[in-house]
């Protein structure tokens, strides 16, 4: 996880009429949702929800005591019927505003604000950074996700959840897990407990269970919860928490473990970052762990998975990643992964504590990656997002076996093709793209020749979405070598949303991602730039917003 900070300890989930008192406010639940005004220009305080005397949810909320920039919601379905009674330890002038309704404040526009991404996942409203438990059962892809339903910053950390049937077009569900008695509700993974090694499953249902960190003031532990019903609601478990590292390590850093079924040993595996590295630990239960070796060099959000070199799979290699992407390629015997080579990178940029997903039927057999977007959303009550799905293969390259990464297939059935084109010049090539310069969204794929110039690229309204330095081998900044060292040319994917520009170079070799952040004095739109060099090809797409 990325900026981890001590959160505040929480329950379970909870929900949310009035009775107002001096100090609280009292209400019992008839509706879906509570509304809660927020503003910025107030600290955070103490919320608390009690049921009955008992405390509920404890969390940390600007309450808005006057107009509030914005409003969050929380899901009552649980208590429905029941009382509750909220107590705050700021202002309480805004306890007044709190709100019962069957729908979120602001949902006639849901989805329609300005700077709402149209082709990426983003939450209803709060904040959300690392991936968690990607995986894929019965027909669906789970996305859960670090997530502060309170704010649009940082705390409170929860686990998220989303579901989708073609990884495109995502459903928000309610939240997954709280925080509890341990901490926090830091990162992880999810996988399917086929063979019940846990004992959790029930009447042939296999159990969902949810690795992750939980985060408290002195230190990091690792938990397990369950899911019977496909992840809609989740049971913690009672021997909670299954690995405490603290004193081992010397260290708090201990977090987001990532597990899976390593089927030649027959046992669990778990790759978990402790203090300088990522640790493996062997479990036959997912309750019992035993730590088997560490390897230095990565820090936060670890991944671990073995892919074939050019589709071939006689021939594969282990990938191991931390949170910043850079990558070792090597061996595993489901005890201890030994580097032959790396480190490198595949993408760069926004891009932060990627995962990819677990339990991907064998007749697909693509290994696909969700990664956290660190881009804001100026004027919105949420901010983050997630990239574009790609996916993830190793190719046999002048410089060694590497890490290719592209999008997935199935934003092709987002798109229209409005133009393909070849052999154009720079200024042509500009005046086709005029009327798309104010495109909420666009994807453009091109092949740059050089002739005369030493850089080339293309900028949109003075920001450069591609900048290819032949003379220094860079691209944005970024060292890169193709694959032909004498080539002239350059291709880019480039994928444009409201907020965020994704762009693929040479089928996926390297990757990099940004906030679109234009130049207001600069209103020329797309400008190809390049001395004397040819648009060799250019194919433009719009794309259908996922959230029709």
């Amino acid at each position: 996880m990325n900026n981890k900070r001590i959160g505040v300890l929480a329950s379970a989930l909870v929900g949310c009429i009035f009775t107002l008192s001096a100090q609280d406010l009292t209400m019992k639940i008839t509706k879906r949702y509570l509304n809660l005004p927020v503003s910025h220009q107030v600290d955070r305080a103490l919320m608390t929800f009690d049921v009955g005397g008992r405390q509920e949810r404890v969390f940390e909320i600007r309450l808005a005591s006057g107009k509030p920039d914005y409003w969050v919601f929380c899901d009552m379905s649980a208590l429905k019927n029941k009382e509750i009674k909220i107590s705050y330890t700021g202002n309480k002038t805004g306890i007044n505003k709190i709100y019962q309704a069957d729908e979120i404040t602001g949902q006639d526009s849901l989805y329609k604000e300005t700077n709402r991404p149209q082709i990426h996942y983003t939450q209803r409203r709060g904040w959300n950074n690392d991936p968690n438990g990607l995986l894929y059962y019965d027909g669906e892809y789970h996305l859960f996700y670090q997530h502060n339903p309170y704010e649009r910053g940082w705390g409170n950390m929860h686990w998220g959840h989303a579901v989708s049937n073609d990884l495109i077009h995502w459903e928000e569900l309610p939240i997954a897990l709280y925080p509890d008695e341990h901490g926090t509700v830091f990162s992880g993974s999810a996988v399917i407990d086929y063979d019940n090694t846990s004992g959790f499953g029930k009447n042939g249902i296999p159990a969902m269970v949810a690795i992750y960190t939980a985060d408290n003031p002195e230190k990091q532990v690792q938990c397990i919860a369950y899911s019977l019903d496909k992840g809609r609601t989740w049971t913690k478990y009672k021997g909670n928490p299954v690995i405490d590292s603290k004193a081992k390590w010397n260290s708090k850093d201990t977090r987001d473990p990532k597990v899976f079924w390593h089927k030649p040993s027959g046992k669990w595996v778990m790759v978990l970052n402790e203090r300088d590295g990522h640790s493996i630990y062997n479990s036959d239960s997912l309750k019992d762990w035993t730590f088997e070796s560490h390897i230095t060099g990565f820090w936060e959000c670890p991944e671990l998975f073995e892919l074939p070199v050019d589709g071939n799979k006689d021939n594969t290699k282990w990938v191991m990643y931390g949170a910043s992407g850079t990558y070792m390629l090597g061996v595993f015997d489901g005890k201890k992964f030994t580097p032959e080579s790396g480190k490198y990178y595949y993408s760069t940029g926004s891009i932060y504590a990627a995962q990819t997903f677990t339990n991907i039927p064998e007749s697909d057999g693509r290994r696909i990656q969700i990664g956290w977007g660190r881009i804001s959303h100026p004027g919105m009550p949420f901010n983050g997002m997630m990239l574009f799905p790609t996916e993830l293969s190793l190719r046999t390259t002048k410089d060694g076996i590497r890490l290719f990464s592209k999008p997935i297939d199935e934003l092709d059935r987002l798109q229209t093709s409005v133009g393909k084109w070849r052999a154009l010049t720079a200024d042509k090539a500009d005046e086709l793209l005029r009327q798309y310069k104010d495109a909420s969204t666009l994807r453009i794929r091109t092949i740059l020749k050089l002739s005369h110039a030493t850089n080339a690229g293309l900028n949109l309204f003075g920001q450069s979405l591609l900048d290819y330095d032949m003379n220094y081998n860079r691209i944005n900044g970024v060292f890169y070598s193709p694959e032909d060292m004498t080539s002239m040319e350059i291709a880019a994917d480039i994928i444009l949303d409201k907020t965020s520009i994704e762009v693929y170079i040479d089928d996926g070799a390297y990757s990099y991602s940004m906030e679109r952040r234009p130049d207001l004095k600069n209103r020329e739109g797309f400008h190809f730039f390049g001395n004397n060099i040819e648009v060799k090809e250019m194919e433009v797409y719009t794309f259908r917003s996922i959230w029709e």
